[in-house]
């Protein structure tokens, strides 16, 4: 008989029984964030049979009009904390302010940031869908955090992963040691290790970005992508343009497949659009943890010091080789110049 798959809560069992001072807080904390997928997903099953599809009216912090499932989703995260005794904080992207529990310091050792919904603009269209999570601990022990605490850099992130609803619903995952994803069974309601340790390849064929905002970029960014579609049989191109409106859908083919994906910073909004705790820092640690890397085009996205719980950042992500090239073209060279 072939062995059976590892679940979700075996795995981190393992792990947490090499490390003999471990409390098991942080495998709770992993169990409800695999809890708040596997509610989610039930929904997003019967999104079109019950009355959660299309928009609230409301426009959310960064601006952007508020889908009805992105609600449900930020619901769900706090709920499903909300009684857990897990964290002492969490910040959500949807949120303006942080939410603190004093009643659960200094018990819980863990402070959580999370975007509920990534590619909202996907649920009406029936297109996959994802969430990305950051743990950090509380910069002292002495007191309770404040909402400057949640501002970290990424290199200071304990744990980070993503949770994507698409054919099948996925929670990938690092805590520094590797990158591993499971695969919701829905049959027995538990996820199987489907992916351990992950390695993106060094160079891939694929490109993910946003070609409708061409117009919008400066002019290394432009030679890039057009370096990208040239044919050149000794550097694998032309590379294929995928890209699914879905942070995380893109991210995650080019983690398996490897290539790039890139939201760059445009000429009126050199910032960038995505944003730096919720997204940006946690996919960029899991890329790293599986061999790739991540940049804003010109410093590592986990050296960006924070200025505040909602800053915005350009990000290409992808293969070490891609990221790098783009790197080169954004800084006015090109490769191997």
């Amino acid at each position: 008989m072939g062995q059976f798959p590892l679940t979700l809560g075996r795995f981190i069992a393992l792990k947490q029984a090499a490390h003999p001072g471990a409390t098991g807080e942080f495998s709770g904390l992993l169990a409800q964030i695999g809890l708040v997928g596997k509610l989610l997903a039930q929904d997003l099953r019967r999104a079109g049979l019950i009355n959660i599809l299309g928009t609230t009216g409301e426009i959310n912090v960064q601006g952007e009009t508020v889908k009805k499932l992105d609600e449900i989703a930020n619901q769900t995260f706090l709920k499903v904390f909300d009684q857990s005794g897990l964290v002492c904080a969490l910040a959500s992207e949807e949120m303006e302010k942080p939410i603190l529990f004093p009643e659960n310091w200094p018990q819980a050792k863990y402070m959580l940031l999370f975007d509920p919904l990534d590619g909202s603009s996907n649920t009406d269209c029936n297109m996959p869908l994802g969430a990305i999570f950051s743990v950090v601990k509380p910069a002292s022990k002495n007191r309770m955090p404040t909402e400057d605490d949640l501002a970290r850099k990424g290199t200071e992130q304990v744990a980070a992963g993503y949770l994507l609803y698409g054919s099948s619903t996925m929670l990938v995952y690092t805590v520094g040691q590797g990158v591993h994803g499971f695969t919701l069974d829905p049959g027995i309601g538990e996820y199987l290790l489907s992916h351990e340790q992950i390695r993106i390849p060094v160079r891939g064929k694929v490109y993910s970005t946003n070609e409708g905002n061409y117009h919008k970029w400066a002019t290394g960014t432009k030679q890039y992508v057009e370096y990208l579609k040239m044919s050149d049989a000794a550097t694998g191109r032309p590379y294929s343009g995928r890209y699914s409106g879905c942070l995380v859908a893109d991210v995650h083919r080019i983690l398996l497949d490897g290539g790039i994906y890139l939201y760059p910073g445009e000429l009126k909004r050199p910032e960038g659009k995505l944003r730096l705790l919720y997204e940006a820092n946690p996919l960029a640690w899991v890329v790293e943890q599986a061999g790739g890397g991540a940049s804003t085009g010109n410093i590592r996205i986990m050296d960006v010091e924070p200025k505040s719980l909602h800053q915005r950042v350009p990000l290409l992500i992808g293969s070490a080789g891609d990221v790098r090239d783009a790197e080169e073209f954004i800084r006015g060279k090109r490769p191997g110049g």
